[in-house]
């Protein structure tokens, strides 16, 4: 079965996760830094024909490959287009070994206990159905931790974790990402509160039941060794959280067993008006480097 396959791929495959998921709010941006302004389009439907030619070129892209590239998570409007007249998942698993997910989280709610919880998934149970069809194999769900407030950070993971078993119950994996803001002055004390409410949920998993993690790339290296090590996971993966692309690469590396999910940091320096070896060019260098410091540790 594919979904066999996949998971193999996953737990085995020597390389990182492609977050190719801006949304609404973070695709003007993600354009913008590609060279697309906003005078380029003048609908939605216009800036998502945009971004999702930019994001077929980089699925295209010689160097995006299983070999380097084990996943990569997909925006709901990715999953229901085509590349090259191919179902976008089926296309990344049959045609370059990539793993699918899927990101279904709508947004977070506003701050309470200096954490941004989800917001409610509207349609949850048909969308699950509808990406279990569609051959993907697992979901990502991002809230945020704004201050190391326990209460707050209690409530940010069982909710993350409460999602992971109606993800789970669909038949899919999830990744629970339940991300630490960089800037924050109390980062570490953040991480401190986050491995701990991690880990007992973790122990409290039913036998035989995993959950993938993305988190921010810590302050301390190989704090979250523990959760890498843990029998109920996957694969942990780091979001590169606005560090620029060397230095989520250099924190990377000291991290054993974290692999990359970067967004941001892989595509930094791909341009619209580039030519297509220029591009493969870019794109071939940003891979190798984020799978060398995936592979680091």
């Amino acid at each position: 079965m594919a979904k066999t396959k996949m998971a193999e791929h996953m737990t085995k495959g020597a390389g990182f996760i492609a977050a190719l998921d801006q949304s609404g709010g973070s695709t003007p941006k993600a354009l913008r830094l590609y060279g697309v302004e906003e005078s380029a389009y003048s609908t939605d439907a216009e800036m998502f024909d945009m971004v999702h030619a930019m994001r077929a070129r980089i699925m295209k892209s010689p160097a995006f490959n299983g070999e380097k590239v084990v996943g990569a998570i997909l925006f709901e409007a990715t999953m229901d287009r085509d590349v090259d007249g191919i179902p976008t998942a089926q296309y990344l698993w049959e045609k370059r070994g990539v793993v699918p997910f899927l990101k279904i989280d709508k947004g977070l709610e506003d701050e309470a206990n200096g954490v941004q919880l989800l917001k409610p998934i509207p349609g949850l149970t048909e969308l699950l159905a509808r990406a279990a069809k569609a051959g993907i194999f697992g979901t990502k769900e991002r809230s945020v931790i704004n201050a190391a407030n326990p209460k707050g950070i209690e409530a940010i993971v069982a909710q993350q974790f409460a999602l992971g078993a109606e993800v789970t119950a669909a038949g899919l994996m999830p990744i629970l990402e339940p991300e630490v803001t960089i800037t924050i002055a109390d980062k570490a004390e953040a991480e401190e509160l986050l491995r701990d409410a991690i880990l007992r949920h973790l122990d409290a998993l039913p036998a035989g039941q995993k959950v993938m993690l993305k988190l921010s790339l810590p302050t301390k290296a190989n704090h979250y060794k523990a959760l890498v090590d843990h029998p109920a996971v996957m694969k942990v993966v780091a979001l590169s959280g606005g560090y620029s692309r060397d230095e989520a690469n250099r924190m990377l590396s000291q991290n054993a067993g974290m692999i990359a999910s970067f967004s941001r940091a892989l595509s930094e320096g791909l341009n619209a008006g580039q030519t297509d070896a220029e591009f493969d060019a870019t794109l071939a260098k940003a891979i190798d480097a984020i799978h060398a410091a995936s592979v680091a540790g």
